[in-house]
């Protein structure tokens, strides 16, 4: 396998944030992005290219109205809507057809850093500054604070598990420590220590049996998701790790920090690759802060603190 440099999507005015792919395959979209540009834009297929320079993708369609910066946003799974998190406190539910915002939740009290959408498209869940992981219905309506052995700093990231099955909802925190929540009872099952370091990122297999977390320990650890047990660490470097994400369709995982994307194949704990953006020795490279797969795999989508997306494709050697 070799992953090779495809091109790129310029629109954004601030860091892209946070980054989506629609999972339905006759979407006109290929991603969604958000931005400290206060904004979240889907992108589609540029009519023409001549070349790796040009451009992957061009804008369809902006969307504004947050005070803050979008710091998270979550697909439905039927790619109809996107919700989004805000520095401004709030939530955003978004038609993705119209460009309208349906929906919007009050109930953080300080900066909202993340977001996820339940498998069915039925529940939200949110998780920021204010310590809390808030779940909600579509309506925008607040349903339960999963406080109960909560965390006792920052949410930083917050995933559901895509298991119909076993419901459940995995947690980062600044407080050091991963927790596992049950969407039955709304009660916290596990809490996974291992990390030295805050939390950025956690992300749960496609088949939902693993779970992921990494940050400012410079470290990617594995977890079993029905056990609740440590598996194994994927040191990376000594730098913290931004985001982290599974492949969906290899035993694969991503993690982006301040110099490189590595891909790690999991069957061998190996880096298969190691990505990073070509530029002008004048300037500092940029940072890589959020990472995304498309549905099929083929493509991984990447967002830098110089407001690009970068696009890498997966193809055979």
């Amino acid at each position: 396998m070799a992953v090779n440099y495809q091109g790129q999507l310029k629109g954004h005015r601030g860091w892209v944030t946070a980054l989506a792919c629609p999972q339905t395959t006759d979407s006109s979209t290929k991603v969604v992005s958000a931005s400290r540009d206060k904004s979240v834009m889907t992108w589609k297929a540029a009519p023409e290219r001549h070349s790796v320079d040009s451009d992957f993708a061009v804008p369809e369609r902006r969307l504004e109205g947050h005070a803050g910066f979008v710091s998270d946003i979550a697909l439905s799974n039927n790619g109809e809507y996107v919700v989004s998190a805000s520095w401004d406190t709030s939530l955003r539910l978004w038609n993705l057809r119209t460009g309208e915002t349906t929906q919007k939740f009050h109930g953080h009290t300080k900066d909202v850093l993340s977001v996820a959408f339940s498998p069915d498209n039925r529940q939200i869940v949110s998780g920021g500054r204010d310590n809390q992981l808030i779940m909600w219905n579509v309506k925008g309506e607040k349903m339960s604070n999963l406080q109960l052995d909560g965390h006792t700093d920052w949410v930083s990231c917050v995933r559901f598990s895509p298991s119909i099955q076993v419901p459940l909802i995995v947690s980062g925190s600044w407080d050091n420590t991963v927790k596992v929540w049950s969407t039955s009872t709304n009660k916290c099952q596990q809490t996974l220590r291992a990390h030295t370091g805050y939390i950025n990122s956690v992300t749960v297999s496609p088949d939902g049996s693993l779970c992921a977390s990494a940050g400012k320990d410079g470290t990617c650890r594995l977890w079993d998701l029905s056990r609740g047990e440590h598996l194994y660490e994927l040191t990376t470097c000594d730098e913290p790790i931004n985001q982290i994400c599974f492949s969906p369709n290899r035993y694969w995982l991503c993690a982006a920090s301040e110099s490189s994307i590595r891909i790690f194949d999991l069957e061998n704990k190996d880096v298969i690759a190691e990505l990073s953006p070509e530029t002008q020795k004048k300037t500092s490279k940029p940072e890589c802060i959020s990472i995304c797969w498309s549905a099929d795999g083929s493509a991984l989508y990447s967002g830098y603190t110089d407001n690009t997306v970068r696009v890498w494709s997966v193809a055979d050697k």
